[in-house]
């Protein structure tokens, strides 16, 4: 595969050797174009090296080969890492006054960009309607994460590890390209992700630490694959939404919603037409009995606080009971078990629910929140091992479609 990786002027461009080095060791054909600022933090020899390719930074450059725009036209792929606010500014006004800049307006192929910058340039309105013009042109964006920064800063703003840019991108080269399967088109799905909150005054809340990340995946994947999507999000971070609406606009359509009873709400009216239901979200099994009209003080409530819960309904057992013929339900299952514990755990689960396919994952305080990564095990109907497989919540993703596929048929 030809992939292009630009670079752009930031401290983050050490890390981007990392990302030429295993697209190269993949096999790759890699090409970098740094722009001129991105030579001041990594020098050309050393791109030139890595990738075993000149580098130019110029349209004035290697004229003869038409660089500017062949570059462009033969890539299979472009990589943006780290694509600073500035850079970002210029792709969203189609501005050209170099090598990267020619070669992101001549190419047709997926483009995936990596920002990172300060935490006050990520948030501020510019920055984020650039980014939001960009997901909607179908741009693919991978972070920015959260963590230290230039100058002892901390915040979102940090550039995405080299090792999660290239899954992204190559899972994006293989959603896209000619081969991709297309056995749910036609379908309609619902996907329900991120984490319930349940009040307990105008100020608090209970909830859970999931992102909505595996689900955001789900409903990716299965755009990709051609069906009609519903995503029912609860509480999930703008910037994730975005990476749907970017790749996949039209095709997946987003209903948010706050609390377990309004996404049971949701998610039985959305699955009164569906095909398949998966039940990614991390719904919260109890809620306060009363919910406070006004803040609850320290001088009202003392040393001590004492609540009150009610169960909340079981949505995904609801809706096996309630499923059409033809109709997959799909669970999803967190456990802080492990091994043959975790296994039997899930099998009684899928049982008690009545569900087509159980998924489950093992958690705890530093593993499956909030990560790149996800390891599963599926669980079927006669309570054997459907699927298992670790990677990329997108790799994730696929693998819980091809059970769901190998289910219908």
């Amino acid at each position: 595969m030809f992939v292009v990786v630009g670079v752009t002027g930031g401290i983050a461009a050490y890390k981007t050797v990392h990302l030429v080095r295993r697209l190269i060791g993949e096999g790759h054909e890699v090409h970098v174009v740094p722009t001129s600022d991105a030579l001041r933090f990594v020098g050309q020899p050393t791109w030139e090296a890595i990738s075993r390719n000149p580098v130019t930074t110029s349209v004035h450059e290697d004229v003869a080969t038409v660089r500017h725009v062949s570059l462009g036209q033969r890539a299979d792929l472009v990589i943006v890492a780290p694509a600073t606010a500035n850079t970002l500014a210029k792709m969203a006004a189609g501005l050209a006054d170099d090598l990267l800049g020619t070669t992101l307006l001549a190419t047709t192929a997926p483009v995936v960009v990596a920002p990172a910058m300060h935490t006050e340039m990520w948030r501020h309105p510019a920055t984020q309607e650039n980014m939001r013009v960009l997901r909607s042109r179908g741009v693919h964006v991978v972070g920015p994460a959260n963590g230290p920064l230039t100058g002892g800063d901390s915040g979102p703003g940090r550039m995405s590890e080299p090792d999660e840019i290239a899954d992204v991108a190559l899972a994006v080269v293989a959603a896209a390209g000619p081969g991709r399967a297309q056995d749910l088109a036609g379908l309609r799905v619902v996907v329900s992700a991120g984490g319930t909150r349940e009040p307990l005054d105008p100020v608090r809340f209970l909830g859970n630490r999931s992102s909505g990340r595996q689900g955001v995946a789900l409903a990716v994947a299965a755009a990709d694959r051609g069906a009609e999507v519903t995503l029912v999000a609860a509480h999930i971070d703008g910037e994730v939404i975005g990476e749907v609406l970017g790749g996949v606009r039209g095709r997946v359509t987003v209903v948010s919603v706050g609390t377990a009873l309004e996404m049971q709400d949701a998610v039985t009216d959305a699955a009164s037409g569906a095909d398949v239901v998966v039940m990614a979200a991390a719904v919260a099994d109890y809620r306060p009995a009363e919910v406070a009209e006004s803040k609850l003080t320290k001088e009202a409530q003392g040393d001590r606080l004492t609540l009150e819960l009610v169960e909340n309904p079981d949505i995904v057992a609801g809706l096996a009971a309630a499923r059409r013929p033809g109709q997959t339900v799909v669970a999803f299952a967190a456990e802080t078990s492990s091994g043959d514990e975790l296994l039997e755990r899930a099998r009684r689960k899928r049982e008690r629910k009545d569900v087509d396919l159980l998924v489950v994952n093992e958690v705890g305080w530093t593993r499956g929140f909030e990560t790149a990564d996800n390891e599963i095990v599926v669980i079927g109907r006669a309570g054997g091992v459907a699927a298992q497989t670790s990677g990329s919540k997108r790799e994730v993703a696929d693998a819980v479609w091809d059970a769901v596929v190998a289910t219908r048929r």
